[in-house]
């Protein structure tokens, strides 16, 4: 899709769906929630974010720990006060911690995580999420577990410290899987087993329809979890006339804008569970990326509305 096609969609599909994102779906609880980085937007503050996630109707908003980790107790207040005039609430954050690599790596990002985990909870923060590579070159699969969660384990009981949950993203992408010598867990029952083995109660899932789907995961697979499993969501499509074994994983399109993963069942499990986090959109994709931020905001919003009515 060009972005002249692009931008001509996503005004007709704007033009018939609701002007307010709860209009036809009153029955959910989880927000929609604008992530910037995974849709190629660029922004300088926490501010302009609020501002972008309030002129397009998101409903929650990555926070920027760093940033508030920087501010004064006044600078921050101002912030709140901001959120909370636009009625946004609080998405999920990344984690500033590599834990995939060595062992130095991982105890410097670890010895900085209390400080933005600290500012995280000042600011009224609850959720930060990670994925988890599926596969390693050197370390078998035993092995990377048993790595995974010791690591993983000492992350969240900084996290849990301040009152922040932890999600683990799992990637099913079938061609990563067999792109490094050991493959690694890749699915949504072997990520619970990893939770297990971590042993803290404040681990818990980032579901993506996109690994959803490349995994072999079904609706029955989510409807076994609960509210409290699943920290954060992503919401994806996948581009038609590629054989599922054959998509890459940093070529992806809006939730709804094939079809090709169908979203709806995806989207109605998670109302089913009660899910009451934020939803926010990771496509990876090439035509979004070109636009400019009004744009693509006012693009993923409407996609993101299409593909909560269709469930």
């Amino acid at each position: 899709m060009n972005r002249r096609t692009f931008l001509r969609s996503s005004v007709a599909l704007a033009a018939v769906v609701p002007s307010h994102p709860f209009a036809a779906a009153t029955e959910r609880k989880f927000t929609l929630a604008l992530t910037p980085g995974s849709m190629g937007v660029t922004v300088k503050s926490q501010r302009e974010l609020n501002d972008l996630a309030f002129r397009h109707g998101f409903e929650s908003v990555e926070p920027r720990g760093e940033e508030f980790a920087s501010m004064s107790p006044d600078q921050l207040k101002e912030i709140l006060a901001d959120r909370v005039e636009k009625k946004l609430a609080w998405a999920a954050t990344g984690l500033p911690v590599d834990f995939r690599k060595d062992e130095a790596l991982f105890r410097e990002g670890l010895a900085g995580l209390p400080r933005i985990a600290a500012a995280l909870q000042k600011a009224g923060a609850t959720r930060v999420g990670t994925w988890l590579s599926p596969g390693h070159a050197e370390l078998t699969y035993r092995e990377n577990f048993q790595q995974h969660a010791n690591r993983l384990r000492e992350i969240a009981k900084v996290l849990g410290d301040h009152g922040l949950r932890f999600g683990l993203e799992y990637v099913g992408t079938q061609l990563l899987l067999v792109e490094k010598r050991y493959p690694f867990l890749h699915t949504l029952a072997e990520t619970r087993e990893l939770i297990g083995e971590i042993g803290a109660d404040n681990v818990g899932l980032v579901l993506d329809s996109w690994h959803w789907w490349t995994a072999g995961d079904t609706v029955e697979d989510l409807l076994s979890l609960e509210n409290k499993d699943v920290v954060s969501v992503d919401l994806n499509d996948a581009p038609a006339g590629l054989e599922k074994r054959d998509q890459l994983d940093n070529s992806r399109e809006l939730p709804a804008a094939t079809g090709v993963i169908n979203v709806a069942p995806f989207v109605d499990a998670l109302r089913q569970i009660g899910y009451d986090g934020p939803v926010r959109p990771e496509p990876f994709n090439k035509t979004l990326n070109e636009l400019d931020n009004e744009a693509a905001c006012a693009a993923t919003i409407s996609a993101m509305r299409r593909a909560v009515e269709a469930a």
